[in-house]
């Protein structure tokens, strides 16, 4: 048997920064040239004391580097005759081929398809959409509630909770919902999630097939359709009109059971759905043996009377899946939300979120039961209301009229944003522009259609306003800007 002759040690090229981690540096030095050949397999390594004296630095910071290129099966050592690289079944690299990337699963090569488009980031500015009055927040009373729980929080709570959410905060809501909503639903119908749209996804999940049909708003909220979308959905866009969701479109849709509505504020257009139309859905539903997934996003705002009872309230049928959110009434990184649900479908849906997240983090379930028990809760909302009316106020009564090809201004009942139409989306494009560059932010309604929808496409140009981010003082500002680059 031959004997293999030691390869010769080659260090040059290895430069090391004094003023970072001299042995994880010479380490991820070394390893990189085990892995792309430079030294192979058998080639002996320099004793400690002399790879110190080649590269200028100590003897331990040497051993440091080698003890974890030993650990990691680098380097291995032969009794008596010092330390060896590891052989090593590495392969050359291939020859780069022309293809289409990595192959993807069916599922990864959907949600790739969508091109989610993520939320800006950032402090709120004028006009953007989805943003309460963050600034009204009293985050003196959520400290101290936070603070008071985190100071001595029984062992009880500290372990894995219910995936369905905390029992307090669960009951809290469910009298929340009856009280000021007059959806009457029992706490184990109740699941907590992470914001609207973990709940959605949970829809998805759950209540999809494969190429089934999803019925959606069109123009409607994205994020949800994307949602479907990449649970394997065939998206069937439904046409909305001053009185909501056209239910005559969504009964002449072949083979669907399931639709999701904003009934309350029809996300982006902002008008409500009617009563006989919501009527006619609930039909639908127990016509077809379907779902429906109202989301309620911001059914707090109501400007006019009281807010208006959910579909969800009239179902006799248990159909309706109703979606709830706190981030319009508190702020959107809270991340708190929830879904009420039939019951036989309870328990499934918390089975389901605990393979994605085990439960949600305790402290801002109970700091936000505590907040709701207290009063708090209900006092930020009456504030919360009075001030997007305010500030809906001043953006109604300050903005520029006679804008060349925009609309005029919609009556504003509800919610935290309206929607202007605009004769073509070259124009919108033209206006979207002209505003963010002075700063303002402006949304285009053209980007809330479906690509396939019929609808022509200048029927689908307009700006999507949020009032409610900042105070009427930026929003002032913010007009006073428009009117400079607009007329």
């Amino acid at each position: 048997m031959l004997k293999s002759v030691p390869l010769p040690f080659d260090c040059s090229g290895i430069q090391l920064d004094r003023s970072r981690g001299l042995a994880s540096q010479l380490y991820q030095a070394l390893r990189e040239r085990i892995l792309d050949g430079r030294l192979p397999g058998d080639t002996r390594l320099p004793a400690s004391r002399e790879l110190a004296e080649l590269l200028g630095i100590s003897r331990n910071t040497v051993g440091r580097a080698f003890d974890q290129l030993y650990a990691e099966g680098y380097v291995r050592t032969r009794v008596g005759d010092g330390s060896y690289v590891a052989p090593l079944a590495l392969h050359a690299p291939p020859a780069p081929k022309v293809t289409a990337g990595p192959l993807l699963s069916a599922a990864l090569q959907r949600v790739q398809a969508q091109h989610l488009r993520v939320p800006p980031s950032g402090a709120p500015r004028a006009f953007r959409v989805g943003v309460p009055a963050v600034d009204l927040f009293p985050f003196a009373t959520w400290s101290r509630l936070q603070a008071r729980f985190w100071r001595k929080p029984t062992p009880a709570r500290l372990g894995y909770g219910d995936p369905a959410g905390d029992a307090q905060l669960r009951e809290l809501v469910a009298a929340y919902l009856r009280n000021s909503r007059g959806l009457h639903c029992d706490p184990a119908q109740i699941v907590i999630t992470c914001g609207a749209q973990q709940a959605i996804s949970l829809c998805a999940q759950l209540l999809v097939d494969v190429g089934a049909r999803v019925a959606i708003e069109n123009p409607g909220y994205r994020a949800a359709g994307h949602a479907f979308a990449a649970a394997g959905a065939q998206l069937c866009g439904v046409p909305v009109d001053s009185d909501g969701l056209d239910t005559q479109a969504l009964a002449r849709l072949q083979d669907c059971r399931l639709v999701y509505v904003t009934p309350s504020h029809q996300y982006p257009s902002g008008v409500t759905l009617s009563l006989p139309r919501r009527l006619e859905l609930l039909e639908w539903a127990e016509r077809t043996d379907g779902w429906i997934i109202e989301d309620d996003y911001d059914g707090e705002y109501r400007y006019h009377g009281t807010p208006l009872a959910p579909l969800a309230a009239l179902d006799r049928q248990g159909r309706v899946l109703y979606v709830g959110t706190f981030c319009k009434i508190t702020f959107p990184a809270l991340r708190l939300g929830y879904l009420v649900l039939p019951p036989g479908l309870a328990a499934v849906f918390a089975q389901r979120r605990a393979l994605d997240m085990r439960n949600s983090e305790i402290g801002t379930q109970v700091v936000m039961a505590e907040f709701i028990a207290a009063g708090h809760f209900q006092r930020h909302i009456r504030r919360m209301r009075l001030a997007a009316r305010s500030r809906r106020d001043a953006l109604l009564r300050d903005w520029p009229t006679n804008i060349p090809g925009c609309g005029a201004l919609p009556s504003v009942d509800a919610g935290l944003h309206l929607c202007v139409r605009v004769e073509s989306v070259q124009r919108e494009a033209e206006l979207v522009a002209a505003a963010a560059s002075v700063g303002v932010e402006v949304t285009p309604l053209s980007g809330y259609w479906l690509d396939d929808s019929a609808t022509p496409a200048d029927q689908r140009a307009g700006l999507v306003l949020g009032f409610a981010a900042v105070p009427e003082a930026q929003i002032a500002e913010a007009l006073r800007l428009l009117r400079g680059v607009w007329l």
